[in-house]
């Protein structure tokens, strides 16, 4: 079974003083390249939140963000009494000294002081309850995406099970036009020599020729790009971890392909090379996405 490393996870919690909030994507990439965006009150979690993405999704470019909002009594601030006494005090001092008279709505002037208002979201440390909380909904859209991953995967091993068909369609069309370029290869040579108006050594142009045409045989490329689909097929099936492999597999592949079109030595032949292709590049470029 395949999985894309492309795909999206949301899961929302929410607490008796929080709303907790958790959105991962990943794209392909080569290793696992993570980045995260969380509040400072998480700074201290950060790293076991990125070491539990990176155990799941194993390989991508992946963002995590991590979003807190207070819910509750926890979003209505709170009121510092203390600070409130200590500015009446100066205010009340500040006028006596200065022949001013006091505010005439004491509670509108304090309020809108600094630090009079604090919210407890402001808190230095995560409690407990919300670090468990982080932690459950991190993992809720860990799984998400790896579900997104797998249906993704599904759609790729059909894209490739398609791919690898026609390939070998074409393959087998080649076999139609072999006996045909032979003759003709045969049917050139020996123009060439009876327009040389010499005498020659029959048994040794058939000798040579023979020689020559062997150098143009495909039956091995055929056969090794045929072993190559068939090993491409039977890795897709394997544990989830094989998109690099499948890329070796999808080189390997381009080789004969390429070998078959340096020997085809007919139109023909060559079209459906170039063909395969086509086709193959389709799958070079979707292996890329497989994780």
């Amino acid at each position: 079974m395949l999985l894309s490393m492309t795909g999206f996870g949301k899961s929302v919690a929410v607490t008796p003083e929080r709303k907790i909030t958790v959105e991962i994507k990943s794209l392909n990439s080569k290793q696992a390249d993570i980045s995260t965006r969380v509040p400072s009150l998480c700074r201290e979690i950060e790293m076991e939140m990125r070491n539990r993405a990176a155990a799941v999704l194993q390989r991508g470019k992946i963002d995590l963000m991590l979003q807190l909002e207070a819910t509750g009594h926890a979003s209505v601030p709170a009121i510092d009494l203390g600070a409130m006494k200590a500015y009446k005090e100066q205010i009340e001092h500040m006028a006596e000294e200065l022949g001013i008279p006091e505010p005439a709505d004491w509670y509108a002037t304090l309020l809108r002081l600094p630090e009079v208002l604090k919210n407890d979201n402001s808190a230095d440390s995560l409690d407990d309850q919300t670090r468990q909380a982080v932690f459950d909904t991190l993992d809720a859209a860990l799984d998400e995406l790896m579900a997104f991953r797998s249906q993704e995967g599904h759609k790729l091993e059909m894209f490739f099970a398609e791919r690898i068909e026609r390939i070998s369609g074409y393959l087998a069309e080649v076999e139609d036009y072999e006996s045909e370029r032979v003759a003709r290869i045969r049917e050139r040579i020996d123009e060439g020599m009876r327009s040389l108006n010499h005498d020659v050594d029959a048994s040794r142009v058939e000798q040579e020729m023979i020689f020559y045409i062997e150098k143009l045989d495909v039956n091995e490329e055929k056969q090794r790009l045929a072993a190559h689909m068939a090993y491409f097929l039977e890795t897709m099936n394997a544990a989830p971890g094989q998109g690099k492999k499948l890329g070796f597999i999808a080189q390997e592949m381009g080789r004969e392909i390429n070998t078959l079109g340096s020997k085809s030595n007919h139109a023909e032949m060559q079209r459906l090379v170039v063909k395969m292709k086509d086709e193959l590049e389709q799958i070079k470029e979707q292996v890329l996405n497989v994780m």
